[in-house]
């Protein structure tokens, strides 16, 4: 399943909380709470995706633990802030990747242009003699 297709609205409500193994009122619930946001149809039905019920399954997780709904809200905002943090990371690193070979780019430049000879130097007259130059 591509990333995309994770986020597509599949499930009903049913289906959902039989799949995350929970109580219908409980998704409304974690709705009113802000910990789920599914779409919704043109006739205002709740559609939940592959990625919502992960999300659902992983709150399962939390409360089963003895984490109170405070305590999940605030582990999936580290959760959605570090994963932020790490695409900027990943996006960083590119970035720097390319500036340093920017820079190598440069230096070979500047080391090639260092070896070619200046038009008014008397120490290519030889080479201009030849031809070479």
């Amino acid at each position: 399943m591509t990333s995309g297709d994770r986020d597509r609205p599949l499930y009903m409500i049913s289906v959902a909380a039989e799949l995350a193994g929970v109580h219908p009122q409980t998704l409304r619930i974690y709705e009113s709470k802000g910990l789920v946001t599914p779409q919704r149809s043109s006739g205002n039905t709740r559609l939940y995706s592959q990625n919502d019920i992960d999300r659902l399954e992983l709150i399962g997780q939390l409360t089963d633990e003895g984490i109170n709904l405070a305590g999940v809200i605030r582990i999936l905002d580290m959760k959605k802030r570090m994963t932020a943090q790490a695409d900027e990371l990943i996006e960083l690193r590119k970035r720097d990747d390319e500036l340093v070979e920017r820079i190598h780019e440069l230096e070979m430049r500047s080391t090639i242009t260092a070896l070619v000879p200046i038009e008014n130097d008397t120490s290519i007259r030889p080479w201009k003699e030849r031809g070479l130059f």
